[in-house]
Order: C-alpha cells, then sequence, then structure tokens
C-alpha cells in the first residue's frame, strides 16, 4: 500500500512536470489565454499537492496514523479531480469539467486537515 502511494506521488510529479512542459511549449497559441492560465493553475496545483503527499508519506515512517492514510488518499483525488478536470476544461472546452474543480478544491482542504489532525495527534515530535 504505502509503496503504491510513493509510486503514485512519483508518478504525479512526473505528470506535472511533463503537462508544465507541455502548457508552456504545446499549447501556447492554441488555447485562449483564460483557458491555458486553467491548465496552469492546474500544473501548479498538481506539483504543490504532490509535494504535500511526499511529506505525508515521509511522515508515515515515524507513525502508522489513519490520519496520513486519509491525508494522501484525500491529496490524490484532489489533484485528479482538481487538476485533472482543469486540464480536460482547458483542452476540451467541455463545460461540464467545470463543476468538478471545487470538488477537487475541497478534497485537498480535507487533505489538509487530516494532515493537521494526524500532526496534533499521531506524529511523535523529537
Amino acid at each position: 500500500m504505502i509503496r503504491l502511494l510513493w509510486a503514485c506521488a512519483a508518478f504525479s510529479g512526473l505528470l506535472a512536470v511533463v503537462l508544465g512542459a507541455f502548457a508552456a511549449h504545446g499549447l501556447k497559441g492554441r488555447l485562449a489565454p483564460e483557458m491555458l492560465a486553467a491548465f496552469q493553475t492546474g500544473v501548479q496545483y498538481q506539483m504543490v499537492h504532490t509535494l504535500a503527499l511526499l511529506a505525508v508519506l515521509l511522515l508515515l515512517f515515524r507513525t502508522d496514523s489513519a490520519w496520513l492514510l486519509a491525508a494522501a488518499a484525500a491529496f490524490l483525488l484532489g489533484i485528479a479531480c482538481f487538476s485533472g478536470s482543469l486540464y480536460m476544461l482547458a483542452v476540451t472546452g467541455v463545460k461540464w469539467f467545470g463543476p468538478v474543480t471545487p470538488l477537487g478544491g475541497l478534497l485537498l482542504i480535507a487533505g489538509w486537515a487530516a494532515l493537521l489532525v494526524a500532526v496534533l495527534r499521531d506524529v511523535p515530535m523529537p
């Protein structure tokens, strides 16, 4: 399970870099400026939350915490929903993806909340 989470985090980081380069070099001039900005927002949030996921996984070496696992799951689902919906909205123009973005945002917030609870309750401090 933990190895799978590490692999997901590594893949998410790789994908964020690839999609960021794709936006900068392949989509510039092909998308309206507001759609390119939405795509780039997705990349930014994906990378930030991939780093947060890596921090959660490092904390799991210190303690076996259900809250940390919940944070990891929320970050992964939040990245998929938030960033994924922005990518799809920007590239396809299908407005149906727009309402998925706030759901992803709520999942990212839930991930931070679960991390907060884990740090206050479960993670031993030096």
